[in-house]
């Protein structure tokens, strides 16, 4: 395999790949009506805003429509054209990205050659987003079932948080909330900005809308990125949540050697073990989820390493709750055909994943699989069946805590020749700014649509 350090990455860019052309690309014609913007007072300057009108049923072009919410920031240099992000989730917003966060997620080269565009999603943010009453929202059962009573009752709920939601979203988009109509979308999105082709970069979530984006349209791609790779090619349920649990345990344990050698704790593992088996079912489920999962993402080592030394957290708090509440989980039920039979195939699953993961029990991926039961997968998991494509970037950390680095390896199979895969010999969930040599790579492919040697790996930079 070949391995490029960031020193060699830098030379690369001194060398001159990275270097812009001597003209600026004009504006292709939109039919956007673009118009300044902020979010929140403390938003920088620059933003622009717009709407575009879809169907909610591509079937129906004629039916109901939805107003798409679009953002986006200019480039500042010499302009090659339009790069549109996938955000992830699902429930991100990527006009909140470009808007708010634009260098937490885009490099200075990537603002200065691009318009960089990004949108919410349908039923998601400003995309007639799926709404649901805010007291029911908050019942929604813990993945901690006792007997084949709750998961009745967990099925029970679903059916009935479904016919709310449905019923508090307006235009019928609550039953039109797959990936498959969103790569429709991503397609208008292109066409609306006037681009022949497609120059654009998902991130997690966001790596499933452009994989079938490449399926639907893989004539009409100029460059793509796919940056924490989902892989929608499981057949089972078993499958996915074991894959979801061993990378989720891969994550923790990178964490703790780490601590062994910040020596943070003597022990660790045994402190983190001591703390979960004391707490209550709703501060398990929280330790897990919002403490170690999500710190596992940057990673935050040293901030997880404090949440386990120190006293018990308490769950979260929220505020009091309007009448009504967003909720993106429709959008995941309706990509994913995940069944558990009854009690004894739910327990079954459990032992698996504790087996698999023994220091993170009960994680996100049960929830959202359990919250699924009932509802109808109208965009079910398959393999890629991708036509001819320009080459496509795959990156992905080999420590990712939500997406496995199997996966990218996988779905980099799927697509045959045309995907390349880019790994980051780190930890973290995201690592396309994981040092000079990951971000030298996306942004000459990006830039120059030149593509890594394939089997290349970056080295992980110490935070």
């Amino acid at each position: 395999m070949i391995r490029i350090t960031a020193a060699l990455a830098a030379g690369v860019a001194a060398a001159g790949l990275l270097t812009a052309p001597a003209f600026a690309a004009p504006h292709t014609a939109s039919s956007l009506d673009w118009k300044p913007c902020k979010l929140k007072p403390t938003d920088a300057d620059g933003a622009e805003c717009a709407t575009l009108r879809l169907p909610v049923d591509w079937a129906r072009p004629d039916g109901p429509k939805f107003d798409l919410a679009l953002a986006r920031r200019k480039a500042t240099g010499a302009r090659i054209g339009n790069l549109v992000f996938g955000p992830g989730g699902p429930g991100d917003s990527g006009r909140e990205k470009v808007i708010s966060t634009p260098t937490s997620r885009f490099s200075p080269e990537m603002l200065k050659r691009f318009d960089v565009v990004s949108f919410d999603p349908r039923g998601i943010g400003g995309s007639n987003p799926i709404t649901c009453s805010a007291d029911l929202l908050k019942q929604r059962p813990l993945p901690m079932l006792k007997n084949q009573a709750d998961f009745d009752a967990n099925l029970a709920y679903n059916r009935k948080l479904a016919a709310d939601c449905r019923a508090h979203t307006p235009n019928g988009i609550y039953d039109h909330a797959d990936t498959s109509s969103m790569a429709k979308d991503l397609d208008a999105i292109r066409s609306a900005l006037g681009d022949d082709k497609l120059t654009y970069h998902g991130s997690s979530y966001g790596t499933l809308l452009g994989q079938q984006y490449a399926e639907q349209h893989p004539d009409r791609i100029r460059a793509m990125v796919l940056e924490s790779v989902i892989d929608r090619s499981s057949p089972n349920t078993h499958a996915f949540l074991k894959t979801s649990a061993i990378t989720a345990q891969d994550s923790f344990n990178q964490f703790v050697k780490w601590c062994e050698q910040a020596k943070c704790d003597p022990d660790i593992r045994a402190t983190w073990k001591k703390k979960l088996a004391t707490a209550e079912p709703s501060e398990l489920f929280y330790l897990v989820n919002k403490i170690a999962f999500k710190s596992l993402y940057g990673p935050d080592w040293p901030g997880l390493a404090k949440a386990i030394t120190q006293p018990a957290a308490q769950a979260e708090q929220a505020a009091a709750p309007a009448p009504t509440a967003t909720d993106p989980t429709q959008v995941f039920c309706s990509d994913w055909n995940l069944p558990i039979r009854d009690y004894r195939d739910y327990s079954r699953q459990v032992r698996r994943m504790t087996k698999a993961a023994p220091d993170l029990p009960y994680l996100l991926p049960l929830q959202m699989t359990l919250a699924c039961q009932g509802s109808k997968a109208i965009n079910p998991q398959h393999r890629l069946r991708i036509g001819k494509t320009p080459q496509i970037l795959l990156i992905n950390s080999l420590h990712d805590p939500a997406t496995a680095y199997p996966w990218a390896v996988s779905v980099s199979r799927q697509i045959g020749r045309q995907g390349i895969l880019l790994t980051y010999d780190g930890a973290g969930h995201g690592s396309s700014d994981s040092g000079p040599c990951m971000q030298n790579a996306t942004d000459d492919y990006l830039i120059n649509l030149t593509t890594p040697a394939r089997g290349t790996h970056c080295p992980a930079v110490q935070s």
